[in-house]
């Protein structure tokens, strides 16, 4: 499956296996949950752009930590969160809420709440680009999803159900490299699945050649995602419970 990949867009590895992802509109930069600054700063200064909003997904500071420095290097930047969590993103100047549109530059953005990883964990979505895309945080990898840590099953099942909804072409931009062992663990389960091994020896492909596996597609992940493809919420909890005791 050719992910055809949005030009604009790009990702930085940072700490073990963070991905920042910075969005690039004419000599503006917008920059998706900055674990870290440093990377950030030089990759904007190399291009000669201007950060002018950073979008947070959550609350985890391998998400927020770098925001402070950003704001000293550019006092005026936009940094957009969720209204519920002022105190745990407290240098939020833009709150939003569930299903408040928003524009950033030159795109519309819907925010959509995806509820489990954290309790008020949400996402940017907007189908102003070549395809439609999803900043989707901690909620969904390529192969897995996040661990509950404040929500409940059911509020991560519904959250799954909520990214299914979207069009299928929705290039998914998650915040972390787990593509190898969510394939790998994937394949413990249903060692047959003939799709998830495909995707796993291009997978190996790609981290040989120090490429990004990320981006991904709904599609994509409606084939080869096991948490995607759970049929029910009982399913679904089997499914974390394995994997969270998966090594």
């Amino acid at each position: 499956m050719t992910i055809n990949k949005e030009k604009r867009i790009f990702g930085i590895p940072v700490l073990e296996d963070n991905i920042i992802w910075i969005w690039e509109e004419n000599k503006s930069a917008i920059v998706i949950d900055p674990g870290i600054s440093q990377p950030v700063i030089s990759w904007i200064e190399s291009r000669n752009l201007k950060l002018e909003y950073i979008l947070q997904t959550h609350h985890h500071h391998d998400h927020i930590g770098g925001t402070q420095e950003l704001l000293r290097k550019w006092p005026n930047v936009k940094i957009i969160a969720s209204e519920k969590d002022k105190k745990r993103i407290p240098l939020q100047n833009i709150s939003i809420s569930d299903g408040d549109s928003i524009k950033i530059l030159n795109k519309e953005f819907q925010i959509i709440e995806l509820k489990g990883h954290t309790s008020t964990h949400i996402s940017f979505y907007s189908k102003d680009f070549e395809n439609p895309i999803l900043f989707v945080g901690d909620t969904l990898f390529s192969g897995g999803c996040g661990r509950i840590f404040e929500g409940t099953h059911l509020e991560m099942f519904n959250s799954l159900k909520r990214i299914l909804s979207l069009p299928i072409n929705t290039i998914i931009y998650c915040a972390h490299e787990y593509t190898k062992s969510n394939l790998l663990w994937a394949l413990d389960i249903y060692p047959n699945d003939k799709l998830i091994k495909k995707k796993l020896e291009e997978t190996k492909k790609q981290i040989l050649a120090k490429n990004l596996t990320i981006p991904t597609t709904l599609e994509e992940e409606m084939h080869i995602n096991l948490f995607l493809r759970a049929k029910s919420l009982s399913e679904f909890s089997y499914l974390r419970a394995k994997k969270d005791s998966w090594v």
